[in-house]
């Protein structure tokens, strides 16, 4: 792995004394380094995948989109997890494309369909973000342009 991704990974960081103990409660230092390491892959995934910063730029849009026509804290919510789901989907994808080809570095058709099917996953979570934003703005946007 290249040095920017081994710097975040938190299995390869040497652990606490109180880190050490089974059954520990989480320490807060330990769940620092979770969290950074965590925002770290997160960041990686935006600065290196397409198909996420496509997500994203849509996810702005739809943000523009839903303060413009005052959806309510409800609707937000819906529109946060959705955002949530389909960035953490992307994440899952691009981690099992990513151990797939670590592992079978050549073209292997199980290999192929294994990816193939984790990225079904994604388009199945972003046309269900999708129909709900089709439900949340359709009818708003039907009455601005009907009047």
């Amino acid at each position: 792995m290249p040095a920017a991704v081994t710097d975040h990974v938190v299995g390869a960081l040497p652990l606490l004394p109180e880190e050490r103990r089974p059954g520990a409660p989480l320490a807060p230092r330990r769940l620092g380094r979770s969290f950074s390491a965590a925002f770290g892959g997160l960041a990686h995934l935006l600065r290196a995948e397409p198909n996420a910063q496509l997500h994203c730029a849509l996810a702005l849009l739809t943000t523009g989109l839903a303060i413009w026509l005052g959806l309510a804290p409800v609707e937000w919510a819906v529109l946060m997890a959705l955002f949530g789901l389909v960035i953490g989907l992307e994440a899952i994808n691009t981690a099992i494309e990513g151990l797939a080809d670590l592992t079978m570095p050549h073209r292997d058709p199980r290999v192929a369909t294994i990816k193939d099917v984790a990225a079904g996953g994604v388009l199945a979570g972003a046309l269900a973000a999708a129909t709900a934003g089709f439900c949340l703005f359709g009818p708003r946007l039907l009455r601005l342009l009907g009047s």
